[in-house]
């Protein structure tokens, strides 16, 4: 019998979503083929330092309650020794330094293949700003917006409230450029609450984007990649709780209702659906897998809102929901992208 690749389920991590990568990692630790792949839980702690579990710990309800414990019950892994303990990683982090393209460029100098896109890619998949510029260029529909940095707006607060003013009808949307899950999300529906909704996606990074508020349905979409080319599961129709998909309705139980296949897009919206998440995710350079997601406006219009080089994991996830309509389990497409990932990363050549 051939020996087992030893499959390092890598999450956790510094990122605003480290609770929802701790559910992606830990669904992935229990649904992998043990007949195929020994698991190896990798727990990527505050400080960016990879710890080897144990069950006791990967089964902790928050990623606070297993660092308390780290110290005296994991087995950290210095990143020069991560070849001898793992032969592949799937990548279940979420956000900053997992999604974008941080984590991908050591596991490229050490040499271990992985899931999902790689180091350009998964940075332009991180980045709203740099995302539209590409798709719009690449005649691709998003919302219209604009980027305001932090040096500018503490400069001239006044002349670019103005100039969006002048650019835009409300309502609008103000976001972090590099963040996930909705958070800093804002919707303004007043000129008056803009320097707010400013300030607050100013404390998670750098640069805002001020972006259009788009009337429609939300939808999402999985790409997966493989050996005859490049598909788009079923569509999820999205209809959150609140006034926008925020981090609650994603992951609270009961907060949304995710309709999958969706009821609201005849056919022909369908088609038009898929045929430009496909177009995006080329046009942005992922791999192996990702999550498009998007709106089909009141006009009649796709609009690609958040392309994504990863997907979340969780069981309640978009990518289970959708592979769940084409009859695959999840053991079964969790294996179907490590071996995907691994043809990949065979066929590169430099880093992906």
């Amino acid at each position: 019998m051939a020996e087992k690749k030893r499959v390092g389920i890598v999450f956790g991590g510094l990122s605003s979503e480290r609770e929802v990568s701790l559910n992606s990692g830990r669904n992935v630790h229990d649904n992998l083929d043990t007949t195929r792949y020994e698991p190896v839980a990798l727990f990527l702690d505050e400080r960016a330092r990879l710890w080897h579990l144990p069950w006791k710990l990967i089964s902790q309800n928050t990623t606070v309650d297993i660092s308390e414990r780290l110290a005296e019950e994991a087995k950290w892994i210095p990143y020069e020794a991560l070849k001898t303990e793992i032969d592949f990683a799937f990548i279940c982090l979420h956000g900053k330094y997992g999604d974008d393209g941080c984590i991908q460029g050591v596991l490229e100098l050490l040499g271990i293949p992985y899931t999902g896109a790689g180091v350009l890619a998964s940075a332009l998949g991180m980045d709203k700003y740099l995302q539209q510029m590409i798709l719009r260029a690449d005649g691709i529909g998003v919302p219209h917006s604009r980027l305001v940095v932090r040096r500018v707006w503490e400069n001239d607060q006044a002349g670019v409230l103005a100039a969006l003013q002048e650019e835009f009808s409300l309502a609008v949307v103000t976001k972090p450029t590099r963040e996930g899950s909705s958070v800093g999300v804002t919707i303004i529906r007043n000129w008056d609450e803009l320097p707010q909704g400013i300030a607050v996606a100013l404390q998670w990074d750098n640069a805002v984007l001020v972006e259009e508020f788009i009337e429609g349905i939300e939808f999402s979409c999985i790409v997966l990649e493989n050996e005859r080319g490049t598909e788009v599961l079923e569509i999820t129709e999205i209809h959150p709780q609140s006034e926008f998909f925020t981090y609650d309705d994603k992951y609270m139980p009961g907060r949304c209702r995710k309709i999958t296949p969706p009821k609201s897009f005849s056919p022909a919206i369908c088609e038009q659906i898929r045929r430009d998440v496909l177009r995006a995710f080329r046009s942005l350079g992922f791999r192996s897998y990702g999550r498009i997601d998007g709106f089909y406006t009141s006009q009649g219009e796709v609009l690609i809102t958040d392309p994504n080089s990863s997907s979340g994991m969780a069981p309640s996830s978009f990518f289970f929901e959708q592979a769940a309509c084409s009859g695959m389990m999840p053991q079964e497409i969790i294996s179907s992208l490590i071996e995907e990932s691994l043809r990949i990363h065979a066929q590169k050549r430099g880093p992906l």
